[in-house]
């Protein structure tokens, strides 16, 4: 692991550890005092330096939790030393970017993946059968909206340098989700993001998305609201909603309401910790050989799109 970033203490490297594909051999700092904190609680090797690692034969793969603006320098040297990588959101600051870490990827026969958690959690897999099988007849409008109270004034999500913006952080989810459920060939036809000056990032927004076919999709995000993390489709014969649809809690079941014809059912899936189901699925696909270039093209869709909603938001 490059980096002792704050999400990868509470949430990923607990679930990696879960993971019985995996092994944490080492996590490096630029500080090595945070290192032996890190390997202290979680274990592997403390490592003063992110090129210590990249440098290690023992190592198969690399996690990148790093601040957004340093992803491309240190995956790029990832896979030229031979590794797999694992990269947290955002993948990168722009389609080119993504562009030249996907070609190296590609070149050396690593996996390369972005850390969208959700499409691998039962819900989203149960919500996509449910479409598929017609409960909803065709799909017309899909509305994903994430957002939060305001982070700490220190938070790197107000540092533009490092990548901060309400898009890149909790908008990218709602992106994703548009992606995963409409498709590809989305276009940006409206979108608003609104500039905190004093801050110089963007601290909430709103965008327009449309399919080739028609389909529409609705996105709100932003880190200046009351809690909201919801994916709602609706068809023209019903309505799904995913309640907490990127961030469902590991320990309880998953709740999606299904509407038609006056009904509301409920539908539940079993908790599980969607983390350690994205890891795991990292780990047996690097191990396959099989399937990258379905994850390349993901990457590569999704930075596309991003991309496209940010210059909309241009004057």
């Amino acid at each position: 692991m490059l980096g002792c970033a704050d999400f990868a203490w509470r949430k990923a490297v607990p679930a990696l550890l879960q993971a019985p594909e995996l092994e944490l051999a080492a996590v490096a700092s630029r500080s090595l005092e945070k290192a032996e904190k890190f390997a202290t609680t979680f274990g592997g090797d403390p490592l003063a330096g992110y090129e210590r690692l990249i440098e290690r034969r023992d190592i198969d793969a690399v996690y990148v939790p790093l601040p957004p603006s340093l992803h491309e320098g240190w995956v790029l040297k990832a896979l030229e030393a031979g590794k797999h990588v694992f990269v947290e959101k955002p993948f990168s600051l722009t389609a080119a970017s993504a562009r030249r870490m996907v070609e190296a990827a590609r070149s050396r026969g690593r996996f390369l993946m972005e850390d969208f958690a959700f499409r691998h959690h039962g819900q989203t897999a149960g919500a996509r059968e449910m479409i598929g099988r017609g409960d909803l007849g065709e799909i017309r409008v899909l509305r994903a909206s994430f957002g939060y109270p305001p982070p700490a004034p220190a938070n790197i999500r107000y540092d533009r340098s490092l990548g901060g913006g309400a898009l890149l952080d909790c908008g990218v989810y709602c992106a994703q989700a548009a992606l995963l459920f409409l498709g590809q060939g989305l276009k940006a036809v409206g979108v608003h993001l609104r500039q905190d000056q004093a801050k110089g990032v963007d601290v909430s927004g709103a965008a327009m998305l449309a399919s080739p076919s028609g389909q529409v999709a609705q996105l709100a995000f932003g880190f200046e609201h009351f809690y909201q993390c919801e994916v709602a489709l609706w068809g023209s014969q019903g309505k799904l909603t995913l309640e907490r649809a990127f961030t469902p809690l590991p320990d309880q079941e998953a709740v999606v309401w299904l509407e038609r014809q006056g009904r509301r059912e409920e539908r539940r899936f079993p908790a599980e910790n969607q983390y350690v189901s994205i890891f795991q699925h990292f780990a047996r696909t690097a191990v396959s050989g099989k399937d990258f270039e379905a994850e390349y093209a993901r990457i590569l869709e999704q930075a596309v799109c991003v991309e496209a909603i940010q210059k909309g938001a241009l004057p």
